[in-house]
């Protein structure tokens, strides 16, 4: 019994540790952008938290690699958009042998998506996981 509450209160424990921990590796990689940071941003990028306004190196150290770079233009100029996915386990009905079950696969889905001109972050929104 000590091991089944044990173990799921280590594992948080260990996946909080890595969420800070690439935070901290990330502004490692980009020590000079993270120090030319004014103070109010550093405070929003420790916590991974976004502001309009921000440079594409701040957001990158706040969340992290995007999966997916987009760029675009038009008459207004061009734009670069960020996208992060993430996943969930869409069920599907199915008959097998006379009974009905559901099988489960994993489907990707854009979380957020960030826009930057010149660099900078313009606009972001985050997006539900879909419903079933």
């Amino acid at each position: 019994m000590t091991v089944r509450f044990w173990t799921p209160l280590a594992l948080g424990l260990v996946l909080a540790g890595c969420a800070s921990s690439s935070v901290t590796s990330r502004i490692k990689q980009k020590q000079a952008a993270y120090d030319a940071l004014p103070p109010d941003q550093k405070q929003l990028v420790d916590q991974g938290q976004l502001r309009v306004g921000m440079s594409e190196d701040a957001v990158y150290i706040a969340l992290g690699k995007p999966n997916e770079i987009l760029h675009s233009g038009d008459q207004s100029g061009e734009t670069t958009t960020w996208l992060y996915y993430s996943s969930y386990m869409q069920g599907y009905p199915m008959w097998w042998r006379r009974n009905f079950s559901y099988t489960y696969n994993p489907q990707d889905y854009v979380k957020a998506e960030l826009v930057f001109v010149n660099g900078r972050l313009v606009s972001w929104r985050t997006l539900p996981m879909p419903l079933n």
